[in-house]
């Protein structure tokens, strides 16, 4: 569980992140977007290409069929949704402005603009739940990336990685337990054979939780749902995605 004793306002704030999935119809202040999405900015970029677009979405229509792409109804309900794209579209007009023909389509460029992206949404969240908003990933866009793209007119060279619905939170979750740090962290080498005591500790911790949490409670393990959600292969079509949008990966 979390320590009490906190160091800064920063480290309460990053402790305390849940998911939330039900807001006010209120939006966010436009001087509280600026602010926010500038934090976002202040993210590390990989030799600072910042190699990501955000679309905020606040059209009705297509946040409704975005939502309903997204298979998603928290997108229509929350007032403000921003769609994190990977982009090498930018980084590609820069290079014709210097005559250079740009490698956009390797693997090592593929994942820089992942990460890039990644990083500056982690930025975003953080610097929302410091003004008192919440905010949830929508992962669900990758199942129709290529429609969703279509429908923000999204060029070659950019694809949505995720969507982020942020908004006045009108009820939060209780703090998911995270894995006890010498799950994840490992001195001078890895060392798999703790999973073996520490993971049957930390599912006791969540069943317990799942048990005791004020919303959604059920009798399950984290090793019995993670191993549910990974026995399966899943959003097979985002190779043949990503290859329409000009990346193949060499």
């Amino acid at each position: 569980m979390k320590n009490t004793k906190i160091l800064s306002e920063t480290i309460n704030v990053m402790q305390s992140h849940v998911s939330v999935r039900k807001y006010s119809a209120e939006p966010i202040p436009k001087e509280h977007l600026v602010e926010i999405l500038q934090s976002g900015q202040g993210a590390a970029s990989s030799n600072f290409v910042q190699a990501y677009s955000i679309v905020h979405v606040t059209d009705k229509e297509k946040k409704d069929e975005i939502a309903e792409l997204a298979q998603n109804k928290h997108i229509s309900d929350v007032a403000d949704f921003f769609l994190f794209c990977a982009d090498l579209k930018r980084l590609e007009v820069a290079g014709k402005k210097r005559g250079i023909v740009i490698e956009h389509d390797n693997l090592e460029n593929f994942m820089v603009a992942i990460i890039d992206t990644s990083l500056i949404a982690q930025n975003v969240i953080t610097a929302a739940e410091s003004l008192g908003y919440g905010g949830c990933y929508i992962g669900g866009v990758r199942n129709n990336p290529d429609l969703i793209s279509k429908l923000v007119d999204l060029p070659d060279k950019v694809f949505p990685l995720f969507g982020l619905c942020l908004g006045v939170p009108t009820e939060k979750n209780e703090v998911k337990p995270r894995l006890p740090l010498d799950a994840i962290v490992h001195e001078n080498q890895y060392d798999e054979e703790k999973y073996e005591w520490l993971l049957d500790e930390y599912d006791q911790t969540m069943k317990t939780y799942y048990q005791q949490r004020s919303s959604n409670s059920k009798q399950t393990t984290w090793t019995e749902s993670v191993a549910d959600f990974m026995k399966s292969k899943r959003r097979m079509h985002m190779r043949e995605f990503v290859e329409i949008k000009d990346f193949h990966l060499k």
